[in-house]
């Protein structure tokens, strides 16, 4: 595939993406169930675009309640080759303010309660999450947020928990123990679902506040939350924006786009079709191979 259709997952306080053209909205049926929201396809420039907003308009929907298995699914089948992720994020660094945009490279799961594979019983696989993030789109990404004015992070590791309540001070000092740069709950198991889906996946995270470590700072809420969202999305906005210049006129292949070639280890002769079936676009490149 040689052009770029870049699926954009809207985050926290963005739930809508404007300035595109030739737009239609989508009504995508899945076997997961529905996505968070209808889509909203269009072009900027010569650049596809589908915008899927995380939450549901209005933020609907709580992070263990959002069906990731759909959303992607969706994103997907609407004929997506890329995926950016747009999530607010809590600070585990110093040199982390608030304001700050982080192109997140790494994860730590700790969610418990979510469906985390398009795979199971009758066709299994084993994708690769040793390097989550595709590096071309987020090289990509950061120099768009950097030319639409942001202050950017190249990097950072992202701990993923299940919510909805924010961490305990004790949590708090143990997660920057272990590495963790960035705090969000909404990011897994939306990387590993974009993994097996083989779209490569770039997080730009917004940082919105200090996590509860700080002992002199106030522990988070969402008044301090909501205050930065909506400058972080108007940045957010101009860098999708930017990102549709920056893009090279050809989309070359990706080593992400073939990953299910070395993945799925269940033998032709044993696949459950039901579940190919359900699988549909997720697997149809695999399977017509």
């Amino acid at each position: 595939m040689t052009q770029w259709t870049i699926g954009i997952i809207g985050g926290s306080g963005l739930y809508g993406m404007e300035g595109l053209t030739d737009t239609e909205w989508l009504d995508p049926d899945t076997p997961w169930g529905p996505p968070s929201d209808r889509l909203l396809r269009g072009r900027i420039g010569p650049v596809g675009f589908v915008f899927l907003p995380r939450h549901g308009r209005g933020h609907r929907l709580p992070p263990a309640a959002i069906n990731a298995r759909a959303n992607i699914h969706a994103l997907k089948a609407a004929g997506c080759t890329d995926l950016l992720a747009i999530s607010s994020i809590g600070s585990l660094r110093e040199e982390l303010a608030p304001g700050r945009f982080v192109v997140v490279d790494q994860f730590i799961d700790r969610t418990v309660h979510r469906e985390s594979s398009f795979f199971g019983p009758g066709l299994v696989a084993h994708v690769s999450m040793a390097d989550p993030v595709c590096p071309r789109l987020s090289a990509l990404v950061a120099d768009a947020a950097i030319a639409a004015g942001a202050d950017v992070t190249r990097g950072g590791t992202y701990l993923a928990m299940e919510g909805p309540q924010f961490s305990t001070r004790a949590e708090s000092l143990l997660y920057r123990q272990w590495g963790a740069d960035v705090i969000g709950m909404t990011a897994m198991p939306e990387a590993k679902l974009a993994r097996e889906a083989e779209l490569p996946y770039a997080l730009l995270g917004m940082v919105t506040d200090y996590d509860c470590w700080r002992p002199d700072t106030a522990h988070v809420e969402v008044a301090e939350v909501l205050a930065r969202v909506g400058a972080n999305g108007t940045l957010a906005k101009a860098a999708i924006a930017r990102l549709a210049d920056m893009l090279p006129v050809t989309r070359t292949a990706s080593p992400i786009d073939t990953v299910l070639d070395q993945a799925i280890i269940t033998a032709p002769a044993c696949r459950d079709q039901a579940m190919l079936a359900q699988l549909g676009p997720i697997v149809q490149r695999t399977v017509a191979a």
